[in-house]
């Protein structure tokens, strides 16, 4: 009796198979076969009541009906799917020429990171990353930067009310690293950073850094000012003007800002300012070394600058206004893919 219900649904099973004639019908047909309440299913559940003797032969057909049916609903899928294919290409001449398709390209502001991040890693400079949303610690008091300092003011800072508050540079990093790494320290640490800057022709409220320190025994000035010059010449060409003017930061002494000459189209050439840098202020080893309690900076001389991603590409492709690099307007951006 057994084996004759088998043979049945096998047969019941087949033909509603081959009648299915959409995705649908097929998944309903396989469903009613081999689901939890499928008429297959019912049959092999009713082996316990199959004498012991015929077990071996009954169980042997529910594995071939099996298999059948698998093969079969496989089938039925191709071929439902490859008259899908048909259906969709009917009226096409699928033997003319595609349309090429128009291909993207790297942001301005990636390009010139990848180039610069390549330059850096050639001299020596290994990357470093760290959080974007920072204490005020890390920001400000490791770097020497005092209480009453405009750049603490939340006119100047974004801060949370948990006290947190959105890097303004990403000089943070540098001193994280120094935290957990006893010197020599040679890193570049590219990212984000955000100020309450008023948006203009040369300035964004979050823009793009790449920071650089440098920390061992006897650094100078001098390797400060050659490795900077050699970077600008290496990124912007030989001919480039770049000139260091003497400037103030907490975290260095003494401190320069970096200009170089921008050359826009329609325009004469003019000074963009595009870094800040100097010798580490020993009052930030200090401060490392207090926090960490482990004295590792004492007698070490070291260089940090930190320089604006969208100034470089600014100089790069003579581009004179940095808010064309955060408009999204793709007649622009197309010039760079």
């Amino acid at each position: 009796m057994m084996k004759e219900q088998i043979v049945s649904v096998r047969a019941e099973a087949l033909e509603e198979i081959v009648n299915a004639q959409d995705m649908k019908q097929l998944e309903n047909a396989r469903v009613h076969i081999l689901g939890k309440k499928g008429e297959l299913t019912r049959l092999q559940q009713g082996m316990r009541d199959v004498p012991r003797e015929e077990k071996p032969a009954v169980g042997a057909l529910l594995n071939e009906v099996r298999a059948a049916v698998n093969a079969a609903l496989d089938q039925r899928l191709v071929e439902l799917q490859q008259a899908a294919d048909e259906q969709s290409v009917a009226g096409v001449d699928i033997t003319l020429p595609g349309e090429t398709l128009p291909s993207g390209g790297l942001h301005p502001i990636s390009l010139v990171r990848e180039e610069a991040v390549r330059i850096l890693r050639r001299m020596g400079f290994a990357l470093a990353d760290g959080p974007e949303i920072e204490d005020e610690w890390h920001c400000f008091d490791a770097l020497n930067t005092p209480e009453d300092h405009p750049a603490r003011n939340e006119r100047d800072t974004f801060y949370f009310d948990s006290g947190k508050l959105l890097r303004t540079q990403t000089s943070t990093v540098q001193a994280r690293v120094m935290e957990q790494q006893a010197p020599p320290v040679r890193i570049i640490c590219p990212g984000s950073a955000f100020r309450r800057d008023a948006i203009d022709a040369t300035h964004l409220s979050a823009f793009n850094q790449i920071e650089g320190l440098y920390v061992d025994k006897e650094v100078g000035v001098g390797d400060l000012k050659g490795t900077l010059e050699y970077f600008l010449k290496a990124l912007f060409g030989e001919e480039t003007p770049v000139r260091f003017r003497p400037h103030f930061f907490p975290f260095t002494e003494p401190s320069f800002e970096i200009d170089v000459q921008l050359q826009a189209t329609g325009q004469a050439p003019r000074w963009i300012e595009i870094a800040g840098c100097g010798m580490v202020n020993p009052a930030v080893f200090e401060n490392i070394d207090e926090k960490t309690g482990k004295n590792l900076y004492s007698g070490c001389t070291g260089f940090a600058f930190g320089i604006g991603l969208e100034r470089l590409a600014m100089i790069r492709w003579g581009i004179r206004d940095i808010r064309l690099l955060i408009e999204n307007d793709v007649r622009f951006l197309a010039q760079f893919s």
